[in-house]
């Protein structure tokens, strides 16, 4: 069985722009207020629920990392909303997406490191691999979609169709 070893991008707003929205302060519009005592970053990401009457959810998930190099066998969508992941501690963490449609094939995958201080909000409907800790367990704020109706897609790839990726040492070190 050969692995085609897929490449680590750094995450910017330009090359997830077809996947979502990149969420972190850098380049963000921003201005004072509560009488200057707090910076609002504003409209960093675009949650999108209201499919088939949801509503958001606002959740925490603690990830374990997984061992590396990592092996992707699968990816998910939802269909029916956004989904957006921020660490809530400054720690890097692997990110693996694919454009939306009906399916997706292994060589339409492309993998990003984010670094500590950004998040992601995943387009409806984007596939992506389940979150990615790197490092040590991390807490992430999750905002996604509730309400009826099915908003999990699942694909499974073929032994000879998946592929591998690797995050280096120094990344994973950085995580806290």
């Amino acid at each position: 069985m050969t692995e085609t070893v897929l490449p680590v991008e750094p995450l910017t707003r330009a090359a997830f722009a077809p996947f979502g929205d990149v969420i972190e302060t850098d380049g963000a519009r921003h201005f004072e207020i509560n009488d200057g005592s707090t910076t609002r970053f504003h409209d960093l990401a675009r949650v999108d629920v209201e499919a088939q009457r949801g509503h958001v959810l606002v959740n925490i998930f603690r990830a374990r990392p997984l061992p590396m190099p990592l092996t992707i066998a699968m990816v998910e969508k939802h269909p029916l909303g956004s989904q957006a992941f921020v660490p809530l501690e400054a720690a890097p963490f692997l990110v693996v997406v694919a454009p939306p449609g009906e399916t997706v094939a292994p060589a339409d995958l492309r993998a990003f490191l984010a670094e500590a201080g950004q998040g992601v909000n995943y387009a409806r409907g984007v596939w992506h691999h389940p979150v990615i800790a790197l490092g040590r367990e991390t807490d992430f704020l999750v905002i996604d979609r509730g309400g009826p109706g099915d908003n999990l897609a699942e694909l499974f790839f073929g032994e000879g169709d998946r592929r591998v990726v690797e995050v280096s040492r120094s990344a994973e070190a950085a995580a806290p």
